[in-house]
Parts: C-alpha cells; sequence; structure tokens
C-alpha cells in the first residue's frame, strides 16, 4: 500500500471552455469549489439577514458579530477612511474562512492549498492599493517609500528597502495561507494512512493505530484553528497594507 498525500490536491478539468496551442481555459474541480463557497457565503449571508428581528436568532447573530468583527478590524488598522475598503476586506475574509473550513471535510477541495488561488488574492489586495494610493494622493503616494526624517546619505538604501518590501508583502501574503493549508493536510493525509495500514494488520495493528488515530483528532482541531487563524491574518494584512493606500505618508 502506498500514499500518495499530494494526490488531494490534483487539478481535474471537466469542461474546456478554451483550448489553443499554448493557452488552456477549463472549468475544474478547482473552479467548482470556488463558486460553491461564494454560493454558501451568499446564501447564509441572505438566510441570516431575510428577517432582521431586534432579539436576532443563530444565523443573524453569526452574521452580525461577522461584520462588526471586520469592520472593528478595519477602522482600527485604517481609521473610520478604510470603511470604504470593508466589502473588500469582508468579502476576502469570509472567502478564506469558508474556503479552509469547507476543504477540511473528507473528499473536499482545498482551494486555498494552491499557491495561484493565494497569489490571485493577494495580487488583488496590492493591486488595490496602488490603484487606490496612486487615485487618491497621486505621486504621493510615492511617499509611503521615502521615510521622512532620513539624512540624506541613506535615503536611497532606505528607499530601495521599502520598496524590497513593499514588493514582498505579496509574496507572504500568499505563502502563508499557502503553506499552512497545505502541509495541514499533507499532515492529516499521512497519520490517516498510518491507521489504515496499521488496522489491516489485525488486532496487533488495531491497537498500534490508535496513537496515530489520536493524532488525526488532535491535528483536525488545530487545523480548525489555524484554518480560522489564517483568515484573520489575512485580513488584518490586507486592513494595514490598505492604510498605506489612506495614509502613504510615515
Amino acid at each position: 500500500m502506498t500514499v500518495d498525500p499530494i494526490h488531494q490536491f490534483e487539478i481535474k478539468r471537466y469542461v474546456d471552455l478554451l483550448n489553443l496551442s499554448s493557452v488552456q481555459f477549463s472549468f475544474t474541480n478547482a473552479a467548482v469549489f470556488m463558486f460553491g463557497i461564494v454560493a454558501i457565503i451568499f446564501f447564509f449571508l441572505t438566510y441570516a439577514t431575510r428577517g432582521r428581528t431586534l432579539v436576532p436568532g443563530r444565523a443573524q447573530s453569526a452574521a452580525e458579530m461577522s461584520y462588526e468583527f471586520i469592520a472593528k478590524m478595519v477602522r482600527d488598522s485604517a481609521g473610520n477612511q478604510g470603511m470604504v475598503f470593508f466589502p473588500l476586506v469582508f468579502s476576502l475574509f469570509m472567502f478564506v474562512l469558508v474556503a479552509n473550513v469547507v476543504g477540511l471535510i473528507p473528499y473536499t477541495f482545498t482551494v486555498t492549498a494552491h499557491l495561484i488561488v493565494t497569489a490571485a488574492l493577494a495580487l488583488l489586495v496590492i493591486g488595490t492599493v496602488i490603484i487606490y494610493g496612486f487615485v487618491k494622493h497621486g505621486t504621493h503616494f510615492l511617499h509611503l517609500f521615502v521615510p521622512s526624517g532620513v539624512p540624506g546619505f541613506l535615503l536611497p538604501f532606505l528607499v530601495v528597502i521599502e520598496v524590497v518590501s513593499f514588493l514582498s508583502r505579496p509574496i507572504s501574503l500568499s505563502l502563508r495561507l499557502f503553506a499552512n493549508m497545505l502541509a495541514g493536510h499533507i499532515a492529516l493525509k499521512v497519520f490517516a494512512f498510518f491507521v489504515v495500514g496499521l488496522a489491516s494488520a489485525g488486532i496487533a495493528g488495531w491497537f498500534g493505530a490508535t496513537l496515530p488515530f489520536l493524532m488525526i483528532v488532535a491535528l483536525t482541531a488545530l487545523e480548525l484553528l489555524v484554518a480560522v487563524l489564517q483568515a484573520y491574518v489575512f485580513a488584518v494584512l490586507t486592513s494595514i497594507y490598505l492604510n498605506d493606500a489612506i495614509h502613504p505618508g510615515h
């Protein structure tokens, strides 16, 4: 018996939309799950807010808590002016959270364990920062890379450091989410293989499978915590980065 922990991340093509010599567009299992995640979020929020009451039920309470949680995060990171980006931050938080949690269900697909997905989300954030920064502040946005009160002879070095730091943001933002989800799911798959392999060895194997089974339970709980924390970290860093578009001066 062999174990292939990477097989769960395989992209499968369902429908070929465009197939040229060097370009191929297909409807894949990743696309199916991303559409499904958006549908889950849409129907949950629609259901939770369909009949808003003074004394909210469980669904309405969950929706209101999510709203207030992200709204407070945006205000704390970027001030009241940052609320213009609330729809973006809230959408990213909900998408990453639901995608991470759905990926923990057996026989599902974890879209956030693919670097192309997390990189696209990170580029969306950084692209919004750059576009809004230049539209709102013009060339003054470049002051983001010019620390104030720095001696002239140090300024070129610090500008290079600031530019490199800014360009590394989408890399760290995407890799952090991707690596955490990928590593956790691989660990779960490996321990699951140990359980199946030992349990097939007879009664003695059943006792030997107890420890890896307990590890799976512990890892699942840990992965659920990581799934929520990674959505939170992604939203927090997004709010902090968007603050630079609103207040580019140091």
